[in-house]
């Protein structure tokens, strides 16, 4: 008999996983291994930047009185005490008449409070510049303190660790941040049909595409993937390798398993762990049959065995727990309006997650369909930075209509990124 199962609204089942994320051990990491990680401190900076009044060209450090009447007609000549580099400190101040060649990035010496730059002077000896221009107090100079006053909040706790962060922390000597110890995901692919991707295709097999791509979306969550292999078409061979496999991980994921064939077993598997199942359907097209059980506070995640549909049961499920127990600030998928690029007149029964391509027009975030939307789809992947979501009951959509769309990645595309940062100042 077919097990008959009461599908599960999708706010629900995500609130039911999030139950479930405590944020988990600290740990501090040398700054060049903290990529990808997620930050437990707060980031202040620990003296003003720029540290001093510095020069942003290449030119000469100037008192900006002394050039008040400067002009073509009537040049005004300045004498050259020395040359500074960047990293250099000058051994002279100035006083009336003087000037100081200087390097960009150098700090402006005493009695300066100008740099023209270079391609503006005359030198009309080693020692001596004449100028034809006058420039006014602070002109060209980048004030101590004008990028971050010292005790700014740079970051909060919470914030992933890119290449900007890091950035941030060096600049700040956080060399050894304060981050989450790294969550080891097991990840295992059911299905005797499997074939790893470097093998030959052969009759009725397929490769294994899920387990790649779920490796790869736990790396992006901050934690670490373990692949743990194949599981074939037999009960009593899967059971014993998920109830060894929890003594070796953190979080178990499986892919494949979890609808109702002959040999979909993770459900009975599931029962025979004594884990608690929380959810075994879900309202939601694809991946309706996404599972999450927990034993002795460990979660176990049963995604479905299409790769499109897999896909989406992480991104809306198993990414948010995993970065909710790293500490993550914002663990969901950031939430935006977008423009209907092109008719979608499929009907809607439970929520659809279409796997959607973004741009901008006219200042609006536009989405469309990434490709094929069917569940067993792979290529819709490789294009996608959101997935489309689109209410249950719902009857097709069109051209021009508004929908909400989940933003993959953290931004979307790069030129809503920057459509969204100019709005927003």
């Amino acid at each position: 008999m077919v097990e008959k199962r009461t599908p599960m609204q999708v706010e629900e089942a995500v609130s039911r996983v999030m139950k479930q994320a405590v944020p988990g051990k600290t740990e501090r990491v040398e700054l060049h291994q903290a990529h990808g990680r997620w930050l437990r401190e707060a980031i202040q900076a620990d003296a003003p930047v720029p540290p001093f009044d510095r020069s942003p060209y290449d030119g000469f450090a100037v008192r900006a009185e002394d050039t008040t009447q400067a002009s073509k007609q009537e040049p005004v000549p300045l004498k050259v005490l020395e040359t500074i580099g960047a990293g250099q400190v000058a051994e002279h101040g100035l006083d009336a008449g003087e000037c100081i060649r200087i390097m960009t990035g150098a700090q402006m010496p005493a009695g300066a409070d100008a740099v023209i730059m270079l391609e503006l002077v005359q030198e009309t000896s080693l020692d001596t510049i004449t100028l034809q221009r006058p420039v006014q107090s602070c002109e060209n100079v980048v004030i101590k303190g004008e990028e971050t006053k010292q005790g700014d909040l740079l970051a909060e706790a919470g914030r992933p660790i890119h290449s900007g962060t890091a950035a941030a922390l060096a600049s700040f000597g956080y060399g050894s941040p304060l981050v989450s110890v790294k969550q080891r995901v097991g990840v295992l692919a059911t299905g005797t049909e499997l074939l790893e991707p470097h093998e030959e295709l052969q009759p009725g097999k397929i490769r294994n595409s899920n387990a790649p791509m779920v490796c790869a979306q736990v790396k992006e969550a901050g934690a670490e993937p373990v692949y743990l292999g194949q599981l074939p078409d037999d009960f009593d061979s899967c059971y014993e390798h998920i109830k060894s496999a929890l003594h070796e991980v953190d979080v178990l994921i499986t892919t494949g398993g979890v609808s109702v064939g002959d040999f979909d077993f993770l459900p009975a598997i599931y029962e025979k762990l004594g884990a608690d199942v929380m959810f075994n359907k879900v309202a939601m097209r694809p991946g309706s049959v996404t599972t999450a059980a927990v034993r002795e506070n460990q979660m176990l995640f049963g995604l479905s065995g299409n790769p499109s549909a897999c896909f989406v049961g992480f991104e809306l499920f198993a990414g948010p727990f995993l970065k909710a127990c790293a500490g993550a600030e914002m663990p969901y998928l950031k939430r935006e309006k977008a423009v209907l690029q092109t008719d979608f007149p499929k009907p809607n029964p439970f929520t659809r997650f279409v796997r959607s391509k973004t741009s901008m027009a006219d200042g609006r975030l536009q989405a469309a369909p990434a490709g094929l939307d069917k569940s067993q789809v792979v290529t819709s992947l490789v294009e996608a930075d959101s997935l489309m979501m689109l209410p249950g009951g719902t009857r097709g959509f069109h051209a021009g209509d508004q929908v909400d769309v989940l933003l993959l990645r953290g931004s979307g595309s790069a030129a809503f990124a920057q459509a969204v940062k100019e709005r927003d100042t």
